[in-house]
């Protein structure tokens, strides 16, 4: 079986799907790994690194999906050339459009679009926005110390003193913890705020002061995902996020849902009122932004000489080590759904796991969030294109054709995944409180879930509480998530897993 490794096409993207570590375990099961020429440029991966792994360099996107019965990417590619029964393995982004699955259901190439995996514990190694919001969260804070033209530790000199910076983090997500972490390590004085009660010891934890309005109301706020606050709340929130903003050098917006436009968390009175210098890093910028002076894309000085950095695709901005845990990723996934004896992944109907990430298979869209997009089309197709399939099927070691072995496994998978209860909602900003992590589909950081991704929607990720705008030296506790550091139950910036707040930005 062949698997094909693409090169990105989007400008900007700087990850690849695979490398050289992921291509030899690929190797190890069995398959015949073609990488792209190229694709790896962007992750200083030369091709000459995969050919030591034992991968083959294809010329162009033609040559490298020949005959390929999987193919891995990072964004949603053309899917012209991809062989018909293919799976494919990527992030589609389809949420935001979700027009754009349908030809894939006409092609029939089956789609599994990773950052809609479901929240279930024995997913949290293929976690791709947990994975990608973690290193969004880093390179915020890289990327505004290198805006900010004041020092971000105290240093006493013989000349005086330089005061230490004051950074504020909005929303404690994946990439929120992360953020207020990298922060905390240049010596910044950071504060934080979250409308999530948990999230209040998990910023503690990491040394920030929590910021946020203590009510009735808040102590309602059970689980791991954020519900809608009234009118009342929202308005207290308002004011002392405004008080804030005002006494802070840096902002960082995280608050991203999937598939919707980001919450306003930053309004242009707010921005005005920070002094000349600042810095506000908006890393909801792919939905439109956090903050309502943001250039989607831009990074640019305003009147009043507030610094903005509206970046797109803030992963790429750190190649490298994305690329490395996204493959990593896709490879976990392979893995977990390799049949050692076929040789070929092997797709339960009824797994959670394909039941969440699962758009479309055999020729039909399954995914219970898509299913308002007419198939009708593709119906037809599949009957027409049948007889083709079994005419010409690619030969396995058992002698069967993978792809035609997963046509004749989705046959009933349409009708299962529509009885599957992903509810999305909470994705896209419901009023209603989703499902516990262990029956939820995948929540929505690149950003959110509680996961890469993605923040809470706009009432929940700017939750605040009414302390004061010092350093706290708050006790790390054994339960919490915290970046790098050792933990219980709860999982931590740096490692994916059920307990990260959805909605990071990734």
């Amino acid at each position: 079986m062949r698997l094909a490794v693409l090169k990105e096409r989007r400008a900007g993207e700087t990850r690849v799907a695979a490398t050289p570590e992921t291509v030899k375990k690929l190797i190890q099961l069995g398959l015949t790994v073609a990488v792209e020429a190229g694709a790896g440029a962007g992750a200083s991966i030369a091709d000459v690194e995969y050919t030591a792994a034992g991968a083959e360099i294809g010329t162009d996107a033609a040559a490298t999906l020949e005959n390929a019965s999987v193919v891995f990417c990072v964004q949603l590619p053309d899917p012209a050339g991809i062989p018909k029964g293919a799976l494919l393995v990527c992030i589609s982004g389809a949420m935001a459009d979700k027009q754009v699955v349908a030809p894939f259901a006409a092609a029939f190439i089956d789609l599994a679009a990773m950052e809609l995996l479901p929240r279930i514990t024995r997913a949290q190694s293929m976690d791709v926005l947990s994975s990608q919001a973690n290193l969004a969260g880093y390179r915020a804070v890289i990327e505004g110390a290198f805006a900010f033209d004041r020092g971000f530790p105290m240093m006493m000199t013989a000349a005086g003193t330089v005061p230490p910076a004051r950074v504020f983090v909005m929303g404690a997500g994946v990439a929120g913890l992360q953020a207020i972490a990298t922060a905390r390590r240049l010596g910044a004085i950071v504060s934080a705020t979250d409308v999530r009660p948990a999230a209040k010891e998990e910023i503690k934890s990491l040394g920030a002061a929590f910021i946020g309005v203590e009510d009735a109301e808040t102590a309602g706020q059970t689980g791991a995902y954020a519900k809608e606050m009234s009118a009342e709340f929202r308005q207290k929130q308002a004011e002392l996020i405004a008080a804030t903003v005002a006494k802070n050098d840096m902002v960082i917006c995280t608050a991203l849902v999937q598939g919707g436009r980001a919450p306003t968390l930053v309004t242009q009175a707010m921005v005005d009122s920070m002094r000349p210098g600042s810095v506000i890093v908006d890393l909801a910028s792919d939905g439109g932004g956090n903050c309502a002076a943001t250039h989607p894309g831009e990074a640019y000085t305003t009147a009043n000489g507030v610094k903005i950095l509206g970046y797109r695709n803030w992963p790429s901005r750190i190649g490298v080590a994305a690329s490395t845990l996204y493959a990593k990723n896709l490879l976990t996934f392979l893995t977990t759904f390799w049949d050692k004896d076929a040789k070929a992944p092997k797709l339960p109907p009824e797994d959670a796991i394909v039941q969440g990430l699962m758009v479309t298979r055999g020729g039909a869209i399954v995914h219970p969030a898509f299913a308002d997009i007419s198939s009708a089309p593709h119906a037809a197709t599949e009957a027409a294109a049948a007889p083709a399939a079994a005419a010409q099927p690619e030969p396995s070691d058992t002698g069967t054709s993978p792809a035609s072995a997963r046509a004749v496994e989705s046959e009933t998978d349409a009708a299962r995944q529509v009885a599957h209860s992903s509810a999305l909602a909470e994705e896209i900003g419901t009023d209603s409180e989703p499902p516990p992590p262990e029956a939820s589909a995948h929540e929505a950081e690149t950003g959110s879930v509680p996961q890469q991704g993605i923040e809470p929607p706009a009432t929940s990720a700017a939750a605040t509480q009414t302390q004061p705008l010092q350093q706290s030296a708050g006790p790390t506790r054994p339960g919490n998530r915290k970046p790098g550091g050792g933990g219980g139950g709860k999982s931590k910036p740096g490692k994916q897993g059920v307990g990260q707040p959805k909605g990071d930005a990734g």
